[in-house]
């Protein structure tokens, strides 16, 4: 364990006590405000969001730093060199499908091929992809075109052509760093892995909205995968980059498409399966995150009602079923993660809300949001200095508890009810600008 990051972990406690303490002070201060009958009920919802939020938040910093100790003693590359076929689903990717390709074909990786799956495209992605293809030859680079279908449909006809035992799936709006493949592949020396999750980064972070995102997957996504990856039960593989078994695919179905999330529906089928699925934090793909608040909610959307859709297909495994009991814990604390905590974080702005249009717990309310930033503070230093990440991501924190979860959590609640109502929808695809 590096120094830099102790010292992060060591602040983190801190300011977890520091919040602990505050809790037992609302519960306080509700019990004694006798003037409304509702505000001791009100500081009770809140201490106890704060008391789950306070143990998620030292449950999954401890084990992710568990993962980073561990991490250090796993292979930098794997003992055998095993085929491995790099697909990209693309439509309509024609200003991103050359930066990715290229970067798939930089690989440092001795034994690949790439297959661009062109899903009806009506742009030039097909044009562009083919002139790349040119110079390389078959053998290396094939672009396969077909009626458009949808991405797991174009993910399933690159599987059916791929001739690697291993299967790197990833988007063409992201760019695999060159090392992306060695160091996912060093894991398939266990037999019991079928997968291996990659660490996504936000490429373009040019205005404040694309930085809360890069802060959001250093700090929301990559470190729930760290802690999963102690335990080898990651359940969501990011589309970005997830390598494969290609025998477990064939096991699964490979990807399905009766949900809008294919990655998160495949990563549990898996995982419920009795496969393996590992976290590698080396390999990095950086991808081009939504740069407008539209291109975002319509991102998120998909996401919400996608993971839902993905929890309700696979509920009976909620009450038996699962291969092992770890596998059972870790699909239960992924359902409570996904949906428990983000709906205990809109009743508790509720409470607030209520709260101080009342004019009761008022000096408690920039306590409430100080101690959840303190809190974002340290938990993103942790994961800056675990990853070396930039500095300047802390400076996002305040903006990010204040701002960017509450807007997240109730859009992602709002979802909710349209899936359940069963509200139409379809895949909302997201303008790509090049900035990779």
């Amino acid at each position: 364990m590096t120094r830099r990051l102790l010292q992060a972990l060591v602040l983190f406690v801190a300011a977890s006590v520091f919040a602990l303490v505050s809790a037992y002070w609302y519960y306080s201060v509700g019990r004694l405000d006798a003037q409304d009958a509702l505000i001791p009920i009100t500081s009770k919802i809140l201490v106890i969001f704060l008391v789950v939020l306070l143990l998620r938040y030292l449950l999954v910093a401890f084990v992710a730093v568990l993962k980073h100790v561990q991490h250090a003693s796993e292979p930098m590359a794997p003992s055998e060199y095993l085929p491995i076929s790099i697909i990209f689903p693309a439509y309509n990717e024609g200003p991103v499908v050359e930066s990715a390709i290229l970067s798939a074909m930089r690989q440092n990786y001795p034994n690949f091929e790439v297959i661009v799956v062109d899903d009806g495209s009506t742009d030039d992605t097909y044009e562009k992809a083919t002139r790349i293809a040119a110079n390389f030859g078959p053998n290396q680079l094939r672009v396969i075109t077909k009626p458009n279908g949808g991405k797991a449909s174009a993910l399933n006809t690159g599987i059916a052509q791929a001739r690697g035992e291993l299967i790197l799936c990833t988007d063409a709006d992201s760019r695999l760093d060159e090392n992306a493949l060695m160091r996912a592949a060093a894991h398939f020396y266990d037999p019991y892995v079928g997968a291996v999750a990659g660490n996504v980064k936000v490429a373009n972070r040019l205005n404040h909205l694309t930085r809360l995102q890069a802060l959001e997957y250093l700090e929301g996504l990559n470190l729930i995968r760290s802690a999963q990856g102690y335990f080898n039960r990651v359940t969501v593989i990011p589309g970005p980059l997830g390598l494969f078994r290609k025998e477990a695919l064939l096991e699964v179905g490979a990807y399905e498409m009766d949900t809008f999330a294919e990655d998160c529906d495949l990563s549990l089928r898996l995982l419920l399966s009795g496969w393996d699925v590992k976290y590698e934090s080396d390999a990095i793909v950086w991808t081009e995150a939504p740069e407008s608040l539209s291109a975002l909610v319509l991102q998120r959307y998909r996401w919400g009602r996608g993971v839902l859709q993905a929890i309700i297909k696979n509920r009976r495994f909620l009450f038996g079923g699962c291969p092992t009991a770890g596998t059972w814990l870790m699909f239960w604390f992924f359902v409570l993660d996904g949906i428990a905590l983000p709906a205990m974080n809109v009743i508790s702005i509720a409470c607030f809300l209520f709260a101080a249009a009342g004019g009761s717990m008022s000096v408690l309310i920039p306590l409430w949001w100080a101690q959840l930033t303190l809190l974002d503070v340290m938990i993103a230093m942790l994961c800056i200095a675990a990853e070396g990440e930039q500095l300047s991501l802390i400076l996002t924190a305040v903006s990010y508890r204040l701002f960017f979860i509450p807007f997240v959590d109730v859009l992602r609640c709002l979802t909710w009810f349209d899936e359940l109502y069963d509200v139409k929808m379809k895949w909302m695809r997201l303008e790509r600008f090049g900035r990779i």
